[in-house]
């Protein structure tokens, strides 16, 4: 028997799918700081290549989790920086690492 999805759980697995991709969680992480361009956070999120990051942010922006500002500067450049939506990855860390602490400590309760 198949039970219907709930919005839990539907929910739970669509932050989950953008949390497991490689290097979102850094990207992220990054862009709480504020805006930056895009060799900033190149060199800010160590080990990612270019092609990778170029990727992660354009699903990211099409998420709405960041937005894509063009700057009207000669050069023109662009810079990212994260949502209301993005920066509650903020609250997703807090939540994890307490969690973490938790499950890190041996059980009293035995």
């Amino acid at each position: 028997m198949v039970f219907p999805e709930s919005d839990h759980c539907r929910c739970f697995r669509m932050a989950i799918d953008v949390l497991a991709k490689p290097w979102t969680g850094q990207i992220l992480w990054t862009l709480q700081e504020g805006p930056l361009r895009f060799n900033e956070l190149a060199t800010r999120v160590e080990g990612i290549g270019e092609k990778v990051l170029s990727s992660r942010l354009k699903e990211l922006e099409c998420q709405g989790l960041l937005v894509r500002r063009v700057l009207p500067t000669t050069p023109v450049k662009v810079e990212y920086e994260l949502t209301c939506k993005g920066q509650g990855f903020q609250r997703v860390v807090k939540a994890v690492t307490q969690w973490g602490t938790e499950i890190a400590e041996p059980d009293q309760a035995r």
